[in-house]
């Protein structure tokens, strides 16, 4: 693993929240960094395909980001068009992340669990994982998914590892 934690930038898709009404966005970046994470950055962006293009790829491709984590736009309403923008971007898309999350949110919200639309992959070297925008939800991908696995995946990413296995105490950053 590398020696400094991963260097992440948060974005909350929403055309309706404020710096002093996103709370997905702001549990997001405290989980992040209690859980020993860099959060370089946070900006919300509107559910437009343009706005949200333009800041994922800038975030993406800035030298002093590792990684993106998206909350909000995932869902299935006519304005959720965070998959739709940015999955066709993926170089590699990560399918276990999307399969794990509908897993684990089966436990919480039952049959529901199937209509997110959770997903991450690779976009030009850096991590992009997309997360539905609910506090709930927010919380159980960053404690069960982001937590044990971003830092070895952001390694990865970088080549700075093999394919060998780590001690899952080691991948929180």
């Amino acid at each position: 693993m590398s020696s400094t934690p991963p260097r992440i930038a948060t974005l909350t898709l929403s055309d309706t929240r404020t710096p002093e009404t996103d709370e997905g966005g702001r549990l997001l970046g405290e989980l992040l960094r209690t859980a020993g994470f860099s959060v370089v950055s946070h900006g919300i962006v509107h559910e437009d395909d343009d706005s949200i293009r333009g800041a994922i790829l800038g975030r993406a491709e800035a030298a002093d980001v590792d990684a993106v984590v998206v909350t909000g736009g995932t869902g299935i309403a006519p304005r959720d068009r965070a998959i739709e923008v940015i999955a066709p971007l993926f170089e590699k898309t990560l399918d276990g992340f999307g399969e794990a999350f509908r897993r684990l949110s089966w436990d919480q919200v039952g049959p529901r669990s199937i209509l997110s639309r959770a997903v991450a992959g690779v976009i030009d070297g850096r991590v992009v994982a997309l997360l539905p925008g609910s506090v709930a939800a927010v919380r159980l991908a960053v404690e069960a998914l982001l937590v044990p696995t971003l830092s070895h995946a952001v390694d990865l990413v970088a080549g700075r590892h093999g394919h060998h296995h780590h001690n899952k105490d080691q991948a929180g950053g």
